[in-house]
């Protein structure tokens, strides 16, 4: 492991402990986007099917399971705990217009076709956009509060240390086949970091945008 996964792996730590001590310490989920923390966990529950079957070390099973179950934990208290404060009117993102697509990438671009290293594959393509329905989120309300914006250039952090991380991957493997094999997630890290930086600067800045500029249906 190198020192950029390493840090990489801290800031989304970071990034969810903010968001977790922001909705106890708030007891509210106001301006935070249920369906995109789903398809986070559709992402975790994916890339680690390994985890009872395959030892790597105790730190990459420790984070496993943090990011799995405070993932989860998330979700109880947006739509358990805290659903009072839940604004699900303004989460109205089609998740199922993130799913399919990637869904389908993952079958027909993926290294080698079986159903683990395709559920992997899918967890990369999915979490490439997982962060939309957070963004469509803050353009209806065109506003946040600053613990969000907080979350959000965490995210931005590890994103942007997963691309540092995937060029020292790149450089230290030299065979064509397995450059190929890193090109792909190399681009996903990039739209992934200019995803959270959008987020972040929206909610920085507390842009007021027009609640509707995107014709996308309020109903899943």
């Amino acid at each position: 492991m190198n020192i950029f996964r390493l840090l990489g792996d801290l800031s989304h730590l970071a990034a969810i402990l903010i968001l977790l001590w922001k909705m106890w310490m708030s007891r509210s989920v106001s301006g935070i986007s249920a369906r995109s923390q789903i398809l986070y966990f559709v992402v975790f529950i994916t890339r680690y099917l390994d985890l009872f079957t395959t030892y790597i070390s105790a730190y990459n099973s420790l984070m496993k399971i943090f990011f799995l179950s405070a993932t989860g934990f998330t979700i109880y208290l947006m739509l358990v705990k805290f659903r009072s404060t839940y604004e699900k009117e303004s989460d109205s993102f089609r998740i199922e217009f993130l799913l399919l697509p990637t869904a389908c990438l993952a079958l027909i671009f993926n290294h080698h076709f079986d159903v683990t290293e395709i559920l992997w594959t899918f967890s990369i393509y999915l979490e490439a956009v997982a962060i939309f329905p957070q963004l469509f989120m803050l353009q209806k309300t065109g506003s946040a509060e600053t613990i969000t914006a907080h979350y959000l250039f965490a995210l931005g952090i590890y994103r942007g240390l997963y691309i540092l991380n995937w060029v020292m991957r790149s450089v230290q493997i030299h065979t064509t086949k397995r450059i190929s094999s890193i090109l792909s997630p190399f681009w996903l890290e990039s739209s992934r970091l200019f995803s959270t930086l959008i987020s972040s600067m929206y909610t920085s800045l507390e842009l007021y945008l027009p609640a509707r500029t995107w014709n996308c249906p309020s109903k899943v």
